[in-house]
């Protein structure tokens, strides 16, 4: 149901993430919608090497021969099709990447970046803890909102790539703590 909801939002987020690859990167890409039209969008003719949670993810970027995958392994989340569980966060714990590509289910304020599930918290916490940047995908339906647990505080994202429809507010307070912030 949610690969169906914003899909143009989606799509327009992705392309812009794109633009932020360069040769050679080490990147994680955690799991959800944003996150899977994101690397459908990818298309590279240099090397690059993706470090997933997602298997739709994986799958998408496989028969691109310029980019290197690494498939966590765990305990399959089966309504998003991610692994979790400590042998995906072990894998993560040994490894040092240039830019983590993270989704959210809600992104509020005051109290940082959540998602519904613990166990999804726990993996993008530690795919958090191995990148050097940190990029939000996440469409204007998510500020406001809380999921269930927590992922991080504001102070730990340098990146957000959002569409227009987000609240001018939201979006003037992130630049104003020194977040980078992207309207598509």
């Amino acid at each position: 149901i949610k690969e169906k909801l914003y899909t143009d939002e989606k799509t327009r987020i992705a392309k812009a993430a794109c633009k932020l690859l360069e040769p050679n990167d080490k990147i994680i890409i955690a799991s959800g919608t944003t996150l899977f039209s994101f690397a459908k969008e990818i298309n590279v003719n240099y090397n690059l090497t993706v470090i997933a949670s997602s298997v739709k993810v994986s799958l998408s970027l496989c028969y691109n021969n310029n980019i290197e995958i690494i498939q966590l392994g765990g305990i399959m989340r089966k309504n998003s099709v991610s692994v979790i569980g400590h042998y995906a966060e072990n894998i993560l714990g040994s490894l040092s990447c240039s830019k983590l590509f993270l989704g959210v289910d809600g992104f509020d304020l005051d109290y940082g970046l959540t998602t519904s599930d613990m166990n999804e918290a726990r993996i993008n916490q530690q795919m958090i803890d191995a990148s050097q940047k940190i990029i939000v995908l996440t469409d204007s339906s998510k500020f406001g909102e809380r999921g269930f647990c927590k992922i991080c505080d504001l102070n730990k994202i340098h990146h957000v790539i959002t569409d227009v429809n987000a609240p001018a507010h939201i979006v003037n307070m992130l630049i104003e703590r020194g977040i980078e912030v992207t309207l598509v």
